[in-house]
């Protein structure tokens, strides 16, 4: 079987990669490093590049539609540009990007693209990714913190997705046919039952931790 090269082995828009990378050790609210830290964390956009321009196909695999290296690089371009939206990080959830990016992997892989495993996981950029862009993803690791992030990350929300919020508030408010997108709802639910155990804790057991008047700097 001919062996069609891959955009990854061709060119990269690697300015764009590189900066949203970067970017990402600024960004707290909602990325993975705040669920745990992980010393050889993997950057998202990095991973999502990688994992998406390594099924999609280099436009010169396809002498047939792009005969020129004009058309190729005319071609190549477009793909550039969806993979420069792709790795950025306020489109890690846009529905519209994501399509996208996920329909021409479909067209690469003729509809059938390969599960992906990361068999050193770590903290998950890897698996998450991939499920991202659709794929069917296995993670292991022998480290079992590396196990639980990805369980966390990657294992648990699917499970949950689409689904309606458990805690009483939010079906006394929005009733139980409301289910948001995504993992949302299990999200609504953790905060909901996170806060129910703090205030629990505090009411059993504040009495032994006092609360204390620190003095400003001098």
């Amino acid at each position: 079987m001919e062996q069609k090269k891959k955009l990854i082995e061709v060119a990269l828009p690697l300015e764009a990669i590189n900066a949203e990378s970067a970017r990402e050790k600024s960004i707290r609210h909602g990325h993975p490093s705040t669920l745990h830290l992980w010393w050889a964390r993997r950057p998202l956009a990095t991973a999502r590049a990688v994992i998406w321009s390594s099924l999609v196909d280099d436009p010169s695999s396809h002498p047939e539609e792009f005969p020129t290296e004009e058309a190729q690089r005319a071609e190549r371009e477009r793909l550039f540009d969806i993979l420069t939206r792709l790795v950025k990080w306020e489109n890690s959830n846009d529905e519209g990007v994501l399509n996208e990016a996920k329909a021409e992997i479909m067209k690469c892989t003729g509809g059938n693209p390969p599960a992906l495993l990361d068999p050193f996981a770590g903290g998950g950029a890897i698996p998450l990714e991939a499920q991202r862009l659709g794929l069917e993803a296995h993670a292991h690791d022998l480290n079992p913190v590396a196990v639980m992030i990805n369980k966390a990350m990657i294992e648990i929300p699917p499970k949950f997705a689409n689904r309606a919020p458990m805690n009483p508030e939010w079906r006394a408010q929005m009733g139980a046919s409301s289910a948001p997108k995504g993992a949302a709802g299990l999200a609504e639910d953790v905060r909901y039952y996170g806060e129910w155990m703090k205030r629990e804790a505090y009411k059993r057991i504040g009495h032994l931790y006092p609360k204390v008047q620190v003095a400003p700097p001098t």
